[in-house]
């Protein structure tokens, strides 16, 4: 089984992320773009200007569905509802892929509004390969799992980031969604090697790759960079960026932008810049 056994071979060149705030532009002067990716939970209610707009949005590009809600590495049980909202979804619409994250969210009844970084043990690993199995199951196609930003790091960690992806894929069967600014954020923020780490990663699992702008806070004696999805991509993202290319190939990529927001020709802009990046 594979990401496009449901919606179509993977895009070619770069896409956008489909947000509220463009909505009508979109439909009304179509972005040259080759594909639109959207927050899964935005469009699960029955129907709904949303939803329309997202069928309609169907009907010209491939579309992918992120979710950012079911915190697959969360200690609660699996929230079943959520998921059969998403199997829904992923009906309608049929995605070329469907991705979620390396994270959990919630404990004890409480959640939290953030993509958590997973404990890197044995235990958790099993945990969220048996969450991907199941969601994988539910949905009937395989799923793309995407790093995740951090700021603080576990004690006695039994891998290395890159190596916990790697075998995360060999124990579910997942792909992976590749976030290069999340790696270059957390290698200065961490001091790892971010081609070190793509050179961990097997080639053939990165199906997905996103690209976005983060900024950086001075904390104390030390610079943080954090991941906000606010601003263009810095020039350090877009070199990483280029490697990544040579590891992986052509693998569609996305321009993830959430906050501030920019004109909708400023986010075509970055997708054609992705495009001329050998």
């Amino acid at each position: 089984m594979t990401t496009s056994a449901s919606g179509g071979a993977p895009p070619v060149r770069a896409g956008i992320g489909l947000r509220a705030p463009h909505h009508r532009e979109v439909l009304e002067q179509p972005p040259d773009v080759g594909w639109l990716e959207a927050h899964s939970e935005n469009y699960f209610a029955d129907g709904g200007g949303a939803l329309a707009t997202l069928q309609r949005v169907r009907e010209r590009w491939p579309v992918a569905l992120h979710g950012v809600g079911l915190a697959l590495g969360s200690a609660d049980a699996l929230d079943r509802e959520h998921l059969r909202r998403l199997a829904r979804l992923v009906a309608r619409i049929d995605p070329w892929a469907v991705s979620e994250h390396v994270c959990w969210g919630h404990a004890g009844g409480r959640h939290t509004n953030d993509l958590l970084p997973m404990p890197r043990t044995q235990e958790s690993l099993r945990l969220l390969a048996a969450r991907v199995g199941e969601m994988q199951d539910a949905l009937g196609r395989q799923v793309l799992l995407e790093n995740v930003s951090s700021y603080l790091e576990f004690e006695n960690a039994g891998f290395t980031e890159a190596g916990y992806l790697a075998a995360l894929v060999a124990e579910s069967g997942c792909a992976l969604l590749l976030d290069v600014n999340n790696v270059y954020v957390n290698a200065c923020n961490h001091g790892f090697d971010a081609e070190g780490y793509f050179a961990e990663l097997p080639v053939a699992a990165v199906r997905e790759i996103h690209l976005a702008g983060h900024e950086v806070t001075r904390i104390g004696a030390q610079d943080i960079r954090i991941d906000t999805h606010d601003r263009t991509i810095c020039d350090e993202v877009w070199a990483l960026y280029a490697s990544a290319r040579r590891r992986f190939g052509r693998v569609p990529t996305l321009i993830e932008w959430d906050a501030a927001l920019p004109p909708l020709g400023t986010l075509v802009a970055e997708a054609r810049r992705a495009d001329a990046v050998e």
